[in-house]
């Protein structure tokens, strides 16, 4: 009993000792919301404080099974917010996504809330909104590679959420768009409002400001921030935004069609699955749901110009200027098409680049040179990562400098870090970037991790964090960042980050006339 006592006053003697009474030390961890209150957890050594598991809608199963997200429902007491909810049902899409929750489920629209441990409820801090990438089929907030553990320190609030994935996340067809006014798909893009608009209404409580949110994520992720920024149900939720290799602007695996269309195909779709009508396909189960949806490909369900969400097309949206008007700082890493480089020569690049560009191959060969094997296959790894993933995100941050009204900046990153377990060579691949953004590199299985990759970490959550502060990644101690303005000027983020114009405007001019369409 007596030593009980003892860490008793010892615990209370520590929050005394940052200036908090033993009563607002047990309540920093409680935090209400329009749901009910919710307890949390330390972590980083008391660092900072998480709310996990939050419910920002009702379970999206039965007849709620394709529909736009509901309100949660509400509790009495206080909600255990001290784990992960279950990630959304997928498949398995990439070997590198590992899970830290309790499972797979339907039943998926949670996020979490990470704060400075200090951050009370009127702190007013920034909030950084994370949309994780994988395809929109695969992914969820607990990989630990999005772990909420130093990202605070930066003094911002962190929120990562689940969404909707795949066929469960994006199914349109016209018998889900008869039922809902003749809108269909986009479930999962319309989960992301549904969670912004509870971070609006309850992350002052969590010493965030509502209105200061920015919406950043990878790949998918980015692909879903520019389309956000392009969705009239989405303006006015944030207020700055950041994208990490992807843009809606370009062709390719993500390209986005009208519904029309998309109902024919997935209508097609679920005839397989051996259903007459909608309510016996929302009561397959979802095994089969998921089953079913592996013969469309990773990729086989993207989002849909649904008429609501979207109601044209993202380049049609971005070209009129009726996108939000908010400050943007985007780019891509060195080697995203690093998978096409493998086995090149120049003889298979010459047929290659003869059979994509025909007549203009001669021009295509001047831009991604392969006079030599070497030399081809750093072209291939440049144009695949240009077609995958590089060209869409060029396209969006031109469009937004254009007509946005608001400050843009450009980054290439290019580092390339060491092997690891699932990331063989010595690459800055697609994702490489996101444990240096939230300083979560020793959560890299068999990788070393050297001084230049912390300290680039550090820089890169300055940078992340200021912008969310200002709408300017610049500040005290940092190598200046300019504006992608009419010098085309970008930041290089290396072992030594550097500034100056682009280079590479040739090649997405020329990419600009025409792009054949690629599979990933």
């Amino acid at each position: 009993m007596q030593m009980a006592l003892k860490a008793v006053y010892a615990l209370a003697m520590a929050g005394l000792a940052l200036g908090l009474s033993t009563t607002m030390y047990a309540d920093s961890l409680t935090a209400k919301t329009e749901q009910g209150k919710v307890h949390g957890k330390a972590i980083n050594d008391g660092k900072v404080k998480a709310f996990m598991g939050l419910p920002y809608a009702a379970p999206p199963v039965g007849e709620l099974r394709w529909k736009a997200p509901q309100p949660p429902a509400k509790w009495k007491g206080e909600r255990d917010a001290t784990t992960y909810g279950a990630h959304c049902a997928q498949g398995r899409v990439f070997d590198d996504m590992i899970f830290q929750d309790a499972g797979e489920s339907e039943d998926c629209l949670f996020l979490n809330v990470y704060a400075p441990a200090q951050a009370k409820d009127k702190a007013r801090l920034p909030v950084l909104f994370w949309i994780h990438g994988g395809g929109y089929a695969g992914g969820a907030s607990s990989e630990p590679r999005h772990n909420g553990d130093f990202l605070p320190l930066k003094s911002v609030v962190l929120v990562t959420i689940n969404y909707r994935l795949g066929a469960l996340g994006f199914l349109a067809t016209a018998d889900l768009a008869k039922e809902a006014n003749g809108v269909a798909g986009n479930y999962g893009l319309l989960d992301m409002v549904s969670a912004l608009q509870w971070v609006k209404t309850n992350i002052k409580n969590f010493g965030g400001d509502p209105g200061n949110v920015t919406i950043f994520g990878e790949s998918a992720g980015s692909f879903a921030v520019s389309t956000l920024m392009a969705s009239p149900m989405a303006q006015g939720l944030f207020h700055k935004a950041i994208g990490e290799s992807g843009g809606a602007l370009g062709e390719g695996a993500l390209a986005y069609q009208p519904l029309a269309v998309r109902e024919v195909a997935d209508a097609e779709w679920v005839a397989t699955l051996g259903v007459t009508n909608l309510a016996e396909l929302r009561a397959l189960p979802v095994d089969k749901i998921l089953d079913g949806a592996k013969k469309k490909g990773m990729v086989g369900f993207p989002p849909v110009i649904d008429g609501k969400l979207l109601v044209e097309p993202v380049t049609d949206t971005y070209a009129a200027g009726k996108q939000s008007h908010v400050p943007l700082m985007a780019g891509w890493n060195r080697d995203e098409g690093s998978f096409l480089a493998n086995d090149m020569t120049a003889e298979k690049w010459k047929a290659m680049a003869a059979g994509l560009y025909k007549e203009r191959a001669e021009d295509f060969l001047k831009l991604y040179p392969g006079d030599t094997n070497e030399q081809a296959a750093d072209s291939a790894g440049a144009y695949g990562g240009d077609a995958f993933i590089a060209f869409g995100t060029w396209k969006w941050l031109e469009a937004h400098r254009k007509t946005g009204a608001s400050p843009v900046y450009r980054y290439h990153f290019e580092l390339r870090a060491l092997p690891s377990k699932y990331h063989l060579g010595t690459f800055a691949f697609h994702s490489d970037d996101i444990e240096y953004v939230f300083g979560t590199l020793d959560t890299r299985p068999g990788q070393t991790v050297r001084l230049e990759d912390r300290t680039l970490s550090d820089q890169m959550m300055t940078y992340w964090t200021n912008f969310a502060k200002t709408g300017d990644p610049n500040g005290t101690g940092l190598p200046a960042w300019p504006k992608y303005d009419k010098d085309d000027s970008l930041i290089r983020l290396d072992s030594t980050i550097i500034s100056g114009p682009d280079t590479l405007r040739p090649r997405y001019e020329f990419l600009l006339k025409g792009m054949p369409p690629m599979r990933f």
